[in-house]
């Protein structure tokens, strides 16, 4: 956040002579960078890719983030998404475009009833597509590949059994491909999910009260997608620190830069 030299935030310096009862700012902002790097021994720690995020946080729970996304590694993807979850954190809309290799590979609307998940997208490979899939009740967790997103399934997983594994049977994603690079269309999958318990830790962005999660299975994946460790904040707001990844992947993310907005406080 750039700020100005008395320390407010660029842009909403407001002269103090002047009538604010017209204005509204009730929610609270997150924003934020993840920074992509490399786990291969020929790569150790090369930047692949970066992340650019802003969360709003509504007085009512709800929530939206926006998220843009890039992928160096050819041939190279580029995402941008806005998806916002109830009160609840159950999913509500999400909208994805998605370039690929420098080209536009497709853009797409979903959204997410009380028992359907439904999408209106146009890709470059199958043009105009309309799904309709019936789910088990409202969605849980739709998967957009934003990596700052990762973090919010985590709150599915009911802590008050402590550490161990649990499964969740129905998420839909926007793409079954590893780095999101196709559609998007709906695919659905289940997932396992490991609590491994609280940590302090300490990334680019700071020191911080972390919950330690393992995403430990996929299943209906067309490619078993390897182990993956999360790290996000203990707040409340699940908010993404670090993930590494092994097998072929061997891919790590790490926050470096995060500021709030408490104003909706």
């Amino acid at each position: 956040m750039r700020l100005l030299p008395h320390g407010l935030p660029l842009g909403r310096h407001t002269d103090p002579s002047m009538n604010t009862s017209i204005l509204q700012r009730d929610q609270r902002t997150i924003r934020g960078t993840i920074q992509y790097t490399s786990r291969k021994p020929d790569r150790m720690n090369q930047e692949r890719g970066r992340e650019y995020f802003s969360i709003s946080v509504h007085t009512d729970g709800s929530r939206t983030c926006t998220a843009h996304s890039e992928i160096d590694d050819r041939p190279s993807v580029m995402r941008d998404i806005v998806y916002s979850l109830d009160e609840h954190w159950l999913p509500t809309d999400c909208f994805v475009r998605l370039a690929v290799n420098d080209r536009f590979m497709g853009t797409g609307w979903f959204r997410f009833g009380p028992d359907f998940a439904e999408c209106e997208t146009y890709t470059a490979l199958e043009g105009r597509v309309t799904q309709r899939m019936q789910t088990n009740g409202r969605l849980q967790a739709f998967q957009n590949h934003a990596i700052v997103c990762d973090a919010w399934h985590m709150q599915l997983f009911d802590r008050h059994k402590g550490p161990g594994l649990q499964s969740i049977d129905e998420m839909l994603l926007s793409s079954p491909d590893h780095r999101g690079a196709t559609g998007p269309m709906l695919f659905r999958i289940g997932f396992g999910v490991e609590y491994v318990g609280e940590e302090n830790i300490e990334v680019k962005a700071g020191k911080f009260d972390a919950l330690h999660f393992r995403f430990v299975s996929s299943p209906g994946l067309p490619q078993a997608h390897p182990a993956y460790d999360i790290w996000c904040t203990a707040d409340g707001d699940f908010i993404f620190l670090k993930g590494v990844i092994g097998g072929y992947m061997l891919t790590a993310y790490e926050l470096t830069e995060l500021h709030h907005d408490r104003e909706g406080d």
